[in-house]
């Protein structure tokens, strides 16, 4: 078992119905969501101001309980345990087996449940879906989302956002905007970032959804460092295992300059149950701050190196039929890569992606008169050093495989208003990004 899977265990032994135990033995199956009464929609409410909050008990997800965060105890207990993660290779990475069953919720009613609990809080920010291209169903489009959610203990504990009430931060009614905002777009395949409650919160929900996940914890996250957290933060990557079927999942601790960094990647290739095309997804999260810009460029460098070597090796359940050229001659399988890259478009490590051998381009490009420029901002946030609007957030795909039909447009600066984020509307200081993707033509016919 990985440390980080036992250590997670340990945290939350008391809450059966969620986690897996020790064992490995399957978790209790939560019931169907209950609903007091149908709430009126948070789109076609006023803007209300922010509500005073109470101490109350745990909020629910219908019968799943979730925790608040880890008493001070468990903390310490996970803080000392993840100290032993290997600074080698991250080995046997935690994915959820495709047998593991859980009661399948309703997401229409789990929806309405989020907006019952934020009803007094206002209207999350509306965006709508630009379209690129004509979309047909026929092309069996996939709906990809890119996500940093802002971990938990950040947040709280070391973010700083001097603008943002702790009040709206609060974790019982937080999860919930992360999860309306999730179940508003509805992606295929979800990729996050700070994700510091994986197995108490986001795979046992998600995974009554229908989500298949893997999760790969920083080696040494800063949340281990904040009082009352919750253990790691790290990558997660979730899949409608009804369309799809996993074949190889891979986890990776990113180098720079020839050392093992905190920073790691999540590598699943993936079959359509539809259309049996096969692609590869990844999901990263490289350094942070400034000053670390070269630091970032040879995290890319090792990344991509690592994508070549999976997207071009030949696996027992793939035929060639699924192979198309991606560059240099060569043959591999079409790679979809989402992450908060910390980066601009400007530094380096953008352009390493741009100009890859993989032949990747930027989904978020779409959006410009020209096609060429990336949004103005996915980031934009205020701390005690000042205000800081970013674009670090992208959604990369091969150029030649996949073709994007549609993008969710970026608030404008008038929406998220004069705080910035995060807020009582949005929980992040990132922006969420989704895109629609079909495959452009047959395999063989790209090659």
């Amino acid at each position: 078992m990985h440390p980080a899977r036992r250590c997670s265990t340990l945290l939350h032994r008391d809450l059966a119905a969620v986690c897996l135990s020790s064992l490995g033995t399957h978790a209790k199956k939560p019931g169907p969501l209950k609903i007091s009464s149908p709430p009126t929609s948070r789109l076609s409410r006023g803007v209300h101001p922010p509500p005073t909050r109470s101490n109350s008990s745990p909020i629910l997800l219908g019968s799943l309980q979730v925790c608040q965060m880890g008493s001070s105890s468990s903390s310490r207990l996970f803080s000392t345990l993840a100290q032993t993660l290997s600074s080698a290779a991250l080995a046997d990475p935690h994915v959820d087996p495709d047998e593991y069953e859980y009661e399948q919720a309703d997401p229409d009613a789990l929806l309405r449940e989020c907006e019952e609990v934020l009803r007094n809080r206002p209207p999350r920010l509306h965006r709508d879906f630009v379209m690129t291209r004509p979309c047909s169903l026929q092309n069996a489009p996939l709906r990809i989302m890119q996500w940093n959610i802002l971990a938990q203990a950040l947040g709280e504990g070391k973010d700083s956002f001097v603008r943002c009430p702790m009040e709206a931060l609060n974790w019982s009614e937080r999860k919930y905007l992360i999860l309306e905002e999730i179940l508003t777009y509805r992606p295929d395949v979800l990729c996050l970032q700070e994700v510091d409650h994986y197995f108490d919160t986001f795979q046992p929900v998600l995974a009554s959804l229908g989500y298949q996940s893997s999760f790969c914890p920083k080696p040494c996250s800063p949340c281990l460092d904040v009082h009352n957290n919750n253990g790691p933060d790290g990558c997660a990557l979730f899949f409608n295992r009804r369309r799809f079927q996993l074949l190889h999942t891979t986890h990776l601790r990113l180098s720079a300059m020839m050392l093992k960094t905190n920073q790691v990647a999540i590598v699943a290739t993936l079959r359509c149950r539809l259309t049996g095309r096969v692609f590869c997804v990844a999901v990263t999260h490289l350094k942070a701050r400034s000053g670390w810009e070269a630091f970032r460029s040879a995290q890319g460098a090792h990344l991509l190196q690592q994508l070549r070597d999976i997207t071009t090796q030949s696996y027992p359940e793939m035929d060639q039929e699924n192979r198309t050229r991606v560059g240099d001659g060569e043959e591999g399988i079409p790679l979809v890569v989402c992450g908060d890259f910390n980066a601009e478009p400007s530094e380096e490590v953008y352009r390493r992606f741009m100009t890859s051998p993989l032949g990747l381009d930027s989904a978020y490009k779409c959006l410009s008169e020209d096609g060429t420029t990336e949004p103005p901002y996915t980031s934009w946030k205020i701390r005690p050093s000042g205000e800081s609007c970013s674009t670090l957030d992208y959604i990369w795909y091969s150029e030649r495989a996949f073709q994007v039909d549609a993008v969710l447009r970026i608030p404008s600066e008038e929406q998220i208003g004069p705080d910035r984020l995060p807020s009582y509307n949005y929980p992040s200081d990132h922006l969420s990004l989704v895109c629609d993707l079909s495959f452009s033509q047959q395999p063989h016919r790209l090659m």
